[in-house]
């Protein structure tokens, strides 16, 4: 809950100048190869496995600089020339997190999504972190493109799975943003701003449960300026009285939801950061978070994360990739950073 209250704290705070129409596709740290040949990639990339040891450099120079786009047009070129998939040859030759973030980078972004939401829901026990994570910071049409890549690959429906994996208020904010129709609109209804910031300050004087009610609503349909208004006005009226009545009341997996939400219309990009921090601090690495970020964010606005990182933990990315990997995992993840 503390950190609830830090970032109730930051938005009212803050000054107001963001942009939300910046095109983040722009700060990705992968780009199209201009001299792209899929049949020489698929060529190198047979050699590279062929290889006695395997050729690990040559895959990483292939597959993590080229755009996702020409990643598919090299698998297409492979299945083509070889009559194998791309994807099962490297299997047999890859191992541990190398092969995962390979095999992650094979995969279109619907279809990597579809495979991280399956993940966390299959088996004993649920990932609510991941469901979180994807759900609260893709677009309409990323979610939409998702919920038909699951049911193709997987032969099931999203919601029906998030239904027998999930319950309570969790289970409602996350079906809420499976529907996909949350606003988008770029620009901000204040008086509609002011009305909600209130009536989120009336929830909080009244009870708790009707906090949660009007969060949910709140948070799951507006779009990301509008919300970042409206907690600009809350921040007027009182600023800290909501994460007070709310402190010990929400928690685990459904405050961690919640605070996505809140911070992805903050600042996404910071958001991705924290969560990459997270990920290699303390004891040990949690490597499918690293991959996952890296990966699914190469092509929009990892230079951005990158930036955020830097200012809020006073070193780079990279030092701390460096530091908590090794070999040919870390080669690739340092490559998917700008930094081969």
């Amino acid at each position: 809950m503390a950190l609830f209250k830090k970032f109730l704290q930051k938005i009212c705070n803050d000054d107001g100048s963001k942009d939300f129409k910046d095109g983040s596709a722009k700060f990705g740290t992968v780009k199209a190869d201009p001299n792209f040949n899929a049949q020489n990639d698929a060529a190198k990339l047979k050699k590279a496995i062929e290889t006695k040891g395997v050729d690990e450099a040559t895959i990483v120079e292939v597959i993590a600089q080229r755009s996702n786009a020409q990643r598919q047009q090299i698998k297409a070129a492979y299945q083509q020339s070889t009559g194998n998939p791309l994807a099962d040859a490297l299997k047999k030759v890859l191992k541990s997190d190398f092969e995962e973030v390979v095999l992650a980078m094979l995969m279109t972004p619907p279809e990597y999504d579809a495979f991280e939401m399956k993940r966390a829901v299959k088996g004993i026990g649920t990932n609510e972190a991941v469901l979180n994570e994807i759900l609260g910071t893709r677009s309409n049409k990323e979610i939409t493109a998702l919920k038909n890549t699951y049911k193709e690959v997987y032969g099931e429906l999203l919601e029906e799975n998030i239904k027998s994996d999930v319950k309570g208020d969790l289970e409602t904010t996350l079906l809420t943003l499976c529907k996909a129709t949350r606003s988008e609109d770029s620009n901000i209804d204040d008086a509609a701003a002011k009305s909600e910031a209130k009536a989120l300050f009336e929830a909080g004087e009244n009870r708790i449960g009707t906090v949660c009610s009007v969060l949910i609503d709140i948070l799951t349909n507006r779009s990301e300026a509008q919300l970042y208004k409206i907690f600009q006005y809350y921040g007027q009226l009182s600023k800290d009285s909501l994460a007070k009545d709310l402190e010990g009341e929400l928690h685990g997996s459904f405050e961690d939801c919640l605070m996505t939400l809140v911070k992805g219309a903050l600042n996404k990009p910071a958001y991705f950061a924290e969560r990459l921090h997270l990920a290699m601090k303390g004891l040990g690495t949690n490597t499918d978070t690293l991959t996952r970020i890296i990966v699914s964010r190469s092509e929009i606005d990892l230079l951005k994360i990158m930036q955020e990182y830097k200012r809020m933990y006073g070193k780079s990315l990279q030092e701390d990739i460096l530091k908590e990997t090794s070999g040919d995992y870390e080669k690739i993840m340092m490559t998917l950073c700008g930094t081969p």
